[in-house]
């Protein structure tokens, strides 16, 4: 076994963004692998590490030389290598290529003719002299949204660099970038270890940089940011209020944390306690605390980059938090004295989109799209009234004073202020929950009628978009269609809204009648279909296989609540079962095509295994036209299991395509009804046989 060292890149720099070092930290690894693999380096395994002051990159079990090349090349046709027994260019150039004589080419017969074949032969280099210009490779390939340059140097980075670790094994690589050379020198926390800090191996990196208040590894100072909190929380006399952005934006913000407890007057408190928490979260990146009793405590606590001084970190994040919300409670308290109802009429001087409208105008439209899917749905009158009565306050506060500061808080404000101005808490709920969900965790909405405004704004939204040519393309989509859309499905099936996206698509189109669109009603209603297709088989297949979603796809997603019927009853047959399902089905399809109009009629043979598969015909088809109707899936498809033998022995037995048309034309047809109710379901030769073969083999063995 060849000898192997460790090997650590570290760049030090100005406080970088904490988007910066999570997407540093993210790429590190996969810079690495591509880089080191095409320069035939490789390394058993790889950890990326970052704090807002540094980025590294630690590589373990790296070969101190590349291993030889011997790499087998096929080059020009012999035809066109040799001319009247001489190597033309074409054959000159190809050993030039390999480093080889013509005379040690090789004439190999392949399937399109006989080609010259030769071995390129390349001694390995030692790694020290490879890496320099790898490791300058991978540092100016860290992606930053946005980068910069400084002083007078044609270089460009997230913030200017200080400073530079290489190490293989203990031996520095030399390397100099943006005026700045490397060494083994590296730095303490900014107030806690200011000095240098020397690392002897990278190995020791970690440990080093530890001792020195820094935590590198940003899982560690996560867990140990964590721990903080909880006994912060604990010591405020509650406990803590989790929030997921916080706790990732914070440690990326920090190099070793502490958590300083503050406090606001507990006046505040009157304050909605969202307003409370976004203030905190928001402006400051603080957490909120609470008591044991459920209620907000006028604590909060702020995470910081030094345990120096807390005292006097505590008085000026006091200062700053009762400014903060002095202004909120100015908002609160100006906003309530408007009635929420009033305030529809300012929605007229806010732009939604210059062809779609004002906000006003998509509220009017969302509130009459509400009752059409409501009626849809099958809602009751009072789920009905509730939802439209929503539908017309939910845009309100959106010109509020509060909402134009904290844009996070629009449906929350204006739920707040319709409770407090004596609005019915049902109309409320749908005013506050009409925006969820929000994002791929956050939960849909609870209740029916805020449900129905919720699909109702975004089907306006999605099919205005379409309508006017706004499709999202490539990562670009700057009226989240995507979102929506996926809310739209989530939607649906967690109240199990058994609706057509057709007659969805079309209800959201008609109230756009008198806008100027690009798109007719049957063009836009099949380019929605198909994109929420998409979307549809990418949530599906988050829980069940990725061919089963496909085969139940391709029968038909007009109803995304029928689509996942099909889809569970389908994943409940085993994968040998389904496999054998498909293979036989996959036949019947193909043999389908050719069919003749009609009906099977009778065998036209007596075989037994004709005679089998046409009797078991007469059942399946009375049973799965019943069973199609009743949306019964699970008992349809194991009527699909048990005729799938049948046509097994079937084919083994049968040849379908007789010469004899009296006798081929039955059989077609009985493949086409049979495939064509199977199609109620899925799309069955487009399950996957792979897996199960397997494990069918796995058995046999």
């Amino acid at each position: 076994m060849s000898e192997t060292r460790d090997l650590l890149l570290e760049i030090g720099c100005e406080e970088l963004p904490a988007s910066f070092v999570d997407a540093a930290v993210a790429t590190l690894p996969e810079l690495a692998k591509a880089r080191f693999g095409a320069a035939r380096i490789a390394f058993s395994h790889v950890r990326a590490f970052g704090t807002p002051r540094r980025l590294a990159l630690l590589l373990g079990g790296v070969p101190v030389a590349q291993p030889d090349l011997a790499e087998e090349l096929t080059g020009p046709p012999v035809r066109a290598a040799f001319k009247d027994g001489e190597p033309t260019r074409a054959a000159l150039a190809f050993a030039e290529k390999l480093g080889v004589p013509v005379g040690e080419l090789r004439r190999v017969e392949t399937p399109k003719g006989e080609y010259l074949v030769g071995t390129r032969r390349e001694t390995g280099r030692p790694s020290a002299e490879l890496l320099p210009e790898l490791l300058d490779g991978i540092l100016r390939a860290i992606p930053f949204r946005k980068s910069m340059r400084w002083a007078d140097l044609d270089f460009a980075f997230g913030r200017p660099i200080q400073w530079l670790v290489a190490l293989f094994g203990a031996d520095v690589i030399p390397l100099e970038i943006a005026s700045i050379k490397s060494g083994r020198l590296s730095r303490g926390h900014r107030f806690l270890s200011p000095g240098t800090v020397s690392i002897g191996a990278p190995a020791a990196y970690v440990d080093a940089m530890r001792a020195a208040h820094v935590l590198v590894d940003p899982a560690e100072r996560r867990e140990a940011l964590r721990v903080a909190l909880g006994k912060a929380a604990v010591e405020a006399g509650g406990t803590l209020i989790e929030d997921e952005f916080l706790m990732g934006e914070n440690a990326s913000l920090v190099e070793e944390p502490y958590v300083v407890v503050g406090g606001f007057s507990e006046e505040f408190l009157d304050l909605p306690e969202r307003v409370i928490l976004e203030v905190a979260k928001g402006h400051q990146r603080y957490f909120g605390v609470r008591a044991p009793s459920g209620k907000l405590l006028p604590k909060y606590l702020a995470v910081v980059n030094t345990a120096l001084e807390p005292a006097l970190i505590r008085k000026g994040n006091d200062r700053v938090m009762r400014a903060r919300l002095a202004d909120a409670r100015f908002f609160y308290q100006e906003d309530l004295r408007v009635p929420l109802e009033s305030r529809r009429e300012k929605l007229g001087g806010v732009v939604f989109q210059k062809r779609l409208g004002t906000v006003l105008e998509k509220a009017d439209r969302v509130e009459l799209l509400a009752g059409t899917v409501g009626k849809l749905a099958g809602a009751t009158p009072g789920v009905l009234e509730v939802a439209r009565e929503g539908a017309r306050l939910a845009k309100c506060d959106l010109v509020s004073l509060m909402v134009g500061e904290f844009p996070e808080l629009q449906g929350e404000m204006g739920s707040a202020y319709a409770v407090a101005q004596g609005t019915r808490p049902e109309v409320a709920e749908v005013i506050r929950e009409h925006y969820r969900p929000k994002g791929a965790s956050d939960d849909t909405a609870k209740a029916q009628a805020a449900a129905l405004v919720a699909l109702a704004d975004r089907l306006d939204s999605l099919v205005g978009c379409f309508a006017i040519g706004l499709t999202p393309s490539g990562a670009a989509d700057p009226f989240g269609l995507r979102r929506a859309t996926l809310g739209i499905l989530r939607t649906m099936m967690d109240q199990g809204l058994d609706l057509s996206l057709v007659d969805l698509a079309r209800a959201a189109y008609e109230g756009l009648r008198g806008k100027k669109l690009d798109l007719g009603e049957s063009d836009l209603v099949d380019k929605l279909i198909e994109f929420a297709g998409e979307r549809l088989r990418g949530l599906l297949a988050e829980k069940w296989p990725a061919d089963v979603v496909r085969a139940c796809l391709a029968a038909g997603h007009e109803r995304p609540l029928d689509v996942r019927a099909r889809v569970v009853a389908l994943a409940g047959l085993d994968e040998t079962t389904r496999a054998k399902v498909g293979e036989v089905f996959k036949r019947a399809t193909n043999i389908a095509e050719k069919a003749p109009p009609g009906e099977p009629g009778a065998a036209p043979s007596d075989h037994p295994s004709e005679a089998a598969l046409f009797s078991a015909y007469a059942r399946f088809a009375e049973r799965s036209d019943a069973l199609a109707k009743a949306g019964d899936y699970v008992a349809l498809l194991r009527e699909v299991a048990t005729i799938a033998p049948i046509m097994h022995q079937y084919f083994t037995d049968i040849f379908v395509m007789d010469e004899n048309a009296a006798v081929r034309e039955p059989r077609l047809r009985l493949m086409r009804s049979i495939s064509e109710r199977c199609t109620r379901v899925a799309r069955l030769e487009l399950l996957s046989a792979t897996q199960a073969e397997a494990a069918s083999q796995a058995q046999a063995g």
